[in-house]
């Protein structure tokens, strides 16, 4: 999904903002669902996978609990797949623990119009029905086109529909921060 920069690159988080984001969901994650019983992690490839570890890595700082983790793949569930521009590469979800009644937070970089937050919904129901589906995200755009929102959220970043936001991890890119190209 990257492009070419269209223009000026801003950096809007750095490394040590990053790190008090994922802290700070990790808190409100517990706050919220009173603890960890029940709760799982599924990050959506790829990004979305390292940010799930480092908040699950949070809590076992926090909690001294290892949260269950899961990956999901939403490529199949694209609702932009019959275009034809691009051959689809799957990579595989890989959900080690039953979602049958847990409390399910799917993990992602970005927050743009909610369509891949609803494909990982799509693609976590054909595994069982969660108690309930909650969303963490490092960074709210804005731009909705389905009525999709983060529960959880490292920054609220409004942008203009030409600009793109890269949240760059340390494990894909080599730094950790985010920046907004145009």
């Amino acid at each position: 999904m990257s492009k070419k920069p269209t223009g000026k690159i801003t950096t809007v988080m750095d490394a040590d903002a990053v790190r008090r984001a994922v802290t700070r969901i990790a808190h409100e994650i517990l706050e919220h669902n009173k603890g960890t019983d029940g709760l799982a992690l599924v990050g959506i490839r790829s990004r979305g996978v390292h940010i799930a570890d480092r908040i699950a890595a949070a809590v076992k700082t926090i909690e001294k609990i290892d949260l269950p983790r899961g990956i999901v793949d939403i490529t199949l569930y694209r609702d932009d797949l019959s275009r034809g521009d691009q051959m689809p590469q799957i990579r595989g979800t890989e959900i080690p623990f039953a979602i049958e009644g847990r409390k399910i937070v799917v993990v992602d970089d970005v927050l743009y119009t909610g369509r891949t937050i609803r494909a990982a919904m799509d693609a976590l129901m054909d595994f069982g029905r969660p108690e309930n589906i909650q969303l963490a995200v490092m960074i709210d755009r804005g731009h909705r086109e389905l009525p999709i929102r983060a529960d959880y959220v490292g920054k609220n970043l409004p942008t203009s529909r030409q600009q793109q936001v890269q949240v760059r991890l340390i494990e894909m890119d080599g730094v950790d921060d985010v920046v907004v190209e145009g």
